[in-house]
């Protein structure tokens, strides 16, 4: 699986970093990073999660 961020939509609003913050972060110009764009299996879940939640649908999984 791959995680990646539309920057054109993303507001940087930290939901994806409270559900998964081994994958995500902020960064010091506080723009979002995927830190791990190929997350493990045992943070699937988690990134679904954020995926899901984001309000401004800024995050992409691709299988």
């Amino acid at each position: 699986m791959e995680v990646s961020v539309d920057r054109t939509l993303c507001e940087a609003n930290e939901i994806c970093v409270a559900f998964a913050p081994e994958v995500f972060e902020l960064d010091d110009d506080e723009e979002l990073r995927v830190i791990q764009p190929n997350p493990p299996e045992s943070e699937l879940e988690r990134v679904s999660q954020a995926v899901a939640s984001c309000p401004k649908n800024a995050l992409l999984m691709r299988r």
